[in-house]
C-alpha cells in the first residue's frame, strides 16, 4: 500500500529526530507534495502513524509527534549447543496455556489474541449461515483432506503471495500445531536430528519432543533472522533429516527474513536435499506494508512443507489449519485421519464462507495496525519500568515481544512469583532446547489495553 511506505518513511524521520517530540508534521498537502503522493495517501499515512502510537490528530492544528520510537537496544545474539540433543522439560506450557482461563491473572504469556482483536461477530453470521444452510452436512465428518470451499479459498490467499497450488494440495488440519508433526512425521523417524533457530516457538520444541526428535539450535539474530553460514555448517557437519523455520515474523522474537534470505536458504536447503517445514502462522500480519512471501513460494521442487492457521488471526477456537504437504498427500491425509480423524465440519464451512464473504482483507488492515500500536506501547512501558539495561526485540510483525533482561535474573523462578501477583509471561527458557535465555522472556501484547494491564505490569516490574 502507498500510504503504508510513506507511514514508513515519516517513521524514519521521526526516529532520526527530523520532528522531535511535540512538533508537528507539515500539513497532509506539503507532505503530499514533499513525497509525490496524492492528499488522501498523505491523510492515510498520518492516520495510519496515529494507530501505530507515534502521532496525535490535534483539531485545527494538524498531527503532532507523540513519542518516537523506542530505542533500545535488541537482544544479544545467544550462544546455542553445538551438539544435538532431546527435548524435555516442555510440561510448563500447559500452566501457560490455562493461566488464559483465569480471570484473575493478566495473560501476557501465552501467544493467545483477546477476542476483542478477533472478528467475533463475522464469524458468528458466518456460523448461523452454515448451520442454517447446511446443517445436515455440519453434524457430519468432513473427512481428509477437508471441505473443499476451505482448501479453495486458502488456495486463492496463497496465490496472492505467489504461491501456487491448487485445493488438492492442501490438507486442512486441527492446527498449525497439528500440521507440524504431521510434516514431520512424513520426513523423520525417532532418533532424527532437526535443525531450528534459536529461540524458537515452543510448541515446536513440544511437537519434537513427543516425536522422540532431537533439536540442533542455529544461533539467530534477533534483526537479520537465523544465521545461514552456521546453517550451512550445521548441514555439512550432521546428518539432519528436517529444518524447521518460521520466516515471517517468527515467534518469540519477531524477525522478518527477506526475501534474500529466504531464497538463499531454499537453495542450501535443496542442495543438502533437506526437507524444510515452513511454519507461516504470523504471515498475515505484517506491522507495515504488504503481506510477505511464504519460502514455499519459490519452491519448484515440492521440499518445502508448508504450515499455517486461523487461530492468531481469526479465532484460537475454530482449531483450522492447513499444511501443503509436497508429493506426501496421500501419506498426509492418512495420518490426520489416525490423529484425530476429521476437523470440526462448522469450523471448516464457516470459515470458507467467512474468508469468500467476511472482508478479511479489511479486518487484517484494522487488526495489524491495532498489532502495532499494542507492541510499541508494550514496549514503551517495558523501557520506561523494567531495568536500565533491559534489551528489547524490534518485530516487524505478530504482537509478542522478547525481552532480555539484565543480569541473573531467572525467570522460571520469576514466573512462580508473576503468577501468584496475577500476571503471566512465557519465561525464555521455553523458547530452547539446550535450556538457554533464562534471563529473557515473552510478552503478548495482544490484550485489552487497561488499568490491569498497566498494573500487571507495574507488578511485574517490582518482582524484576
Amino acid at each position: 500500500m502507498l500510504y503504508q511506505d510513506l507511514a514508513d518513511r515519516l517513521q524514519g524521520l521521526i526516529r532520526q529526530q527530523v520532528y522531535p517530540v511535540g512538533t508537528s508534521l507539515p500539513g497532509v498537502r506539503r507532505l503530499s507534495e514533499q513525497h509525490s503522493v496524492s492528499v488522501s495517501t498523505a491523510v492515510n499515512a498520518c492516520q495510519e502513524l496515529e494507530r501505530r502510537g507515534l502521532l496525535e490528530a490535534k483539531p485545527r492544528s494538524g498531527f503532532f509527534v507523540l513519542q518516537a520510537p523506542v530505542r533500545r537496544e535488541p537482544p544479544r545474539l545467544s550462544l546455542v549447543s553445538k551438539t544435538p540433543r532431546p527435548v524435555t522439560g516442555q510440561e510448563r506450557v500447559l500452566h501457560l496455556a490455562q493461566a488464559v482461563r483465569d480471570t484473575s491473572i493478566v495473560n501476557l504469556g501465552a501467544a493467545v489474541p483477546n477476542p476483542d482483536l478477533m472478528p467475533v461477530a463475522a464469524l458468528e453470521r458466518s456460523f448461523r449461515t452454515v448451520l442454517r444452510e447446511q446443517r445436515r452436512r455440519c453434524v457430519g465428518y468432513e473427512f481428509p483432506p477437508g471441505a473443499p470451499e476451505l482448501r479453495t479459498q486458502i488456495a486463492r490467499r496463497l496465490a496472492a503471495v505467489q504461491c501456487h497450488v491448487t485445493p488438492d494440495q492442501i490438507l486442512v488440519t486441527n492446527s498449525c500445531h497439528e500440521s507440524l508433526s504431521i510434516a514431520l512425521k512424513l520426513i523423520t523417524k525417532p532418533g532424527d536430528t532437526v535443525v531450528l533457530d534459536s529461540p524458537t516457538y515452543y510448541g515446536l520444541l513440544q511437537v519434537i519432543e513427543s516425536l522422540g526428535l532431537k533439536a540442533l539450535e542455529i544461533p539467530t539474530d534477533p534483526v537479520t533472522g537465523i544465521s545461514i553460514e552456521a546453517l550451512s555448517l550445521a548441514l555439512e557437519r550432521w546428518d539432519i533429516a528436517a529444518c524447521v523455520l518460521i520466516p515471517n515474523f517468527s515467534n518469540p522474537l519477531g524477525v522478518l527474513l527477506s526475501d534474500e534470505r529466504k531464497q538463499a536458504l531454499l537453495k542450501l536447503m535443496s542442495k543438502h536435499r533437506v526437507p524444510l517445514v515452513e511454519d507461516d502462522i504470523y504471515g498475515d500480519l505484517p506491522f507495515s506494508g504488504k503481506r510477505p512471501r511464504p519460502i514455499k513460494s519459490w519452491d519448484t521442487e515440492g521440499i518445502v512443507y508448508y504450515c499455517s492457521s486461523s487461530s492468531k488471526t481469526l479465532s484460537a477456537g475454530l482449531r483450522v489449519g492447513w499444511l501443503v504437504p509436497g508429493k506426501d498427500n496421500k501419506r498426509a491425509e492418512a495420518l490426520q485421519y489416525m490423529n484425530t480423524v476429521a476437523v470440526s465440519t462448522p469450523s471448516q464451512l464457516a470459515m470458507a464462507h467467512y474468508l469468500e464473504h467476511g472482508h478479511y482483507d479489511r479486518f487484517l488492515r484494522s487488526v495489524c495496525s491495532e498489532h502495532a500500536r499494542s507492541v510499541a506501547r508494550m514496549t514503551d512501558r517495558v523501557t520506561q519500568l523494567f531495568p536500565a539495561q533491559t534489551r528489547v526485540s524490534r518485530p516487524a510483525g505478530g504482537f509478542v515481544l522478547w525481552v532480555e533482561l539484565p543480569g541473573d535474573v531467572d525467570t522460571l523462578e520469576l514466573m512462580e512469583k508473576s503468577f501468584a501477583a496475577g500476571v503471566s509471561f512465557a519465561p525464555g527458557a521455553l523458547f530452547s532446547a539446550s535450556g538457554k535465555f533464562g534471563n529473557c522472556l515473552r510478552l503478548n501484547c495482544a490484550v485489552r489495553w487497561d488499568a490491569r494491564v498497566e498494573r500487571a505490569l507495574l507488578a511485574l516490574a517490582r518482582l524484576i
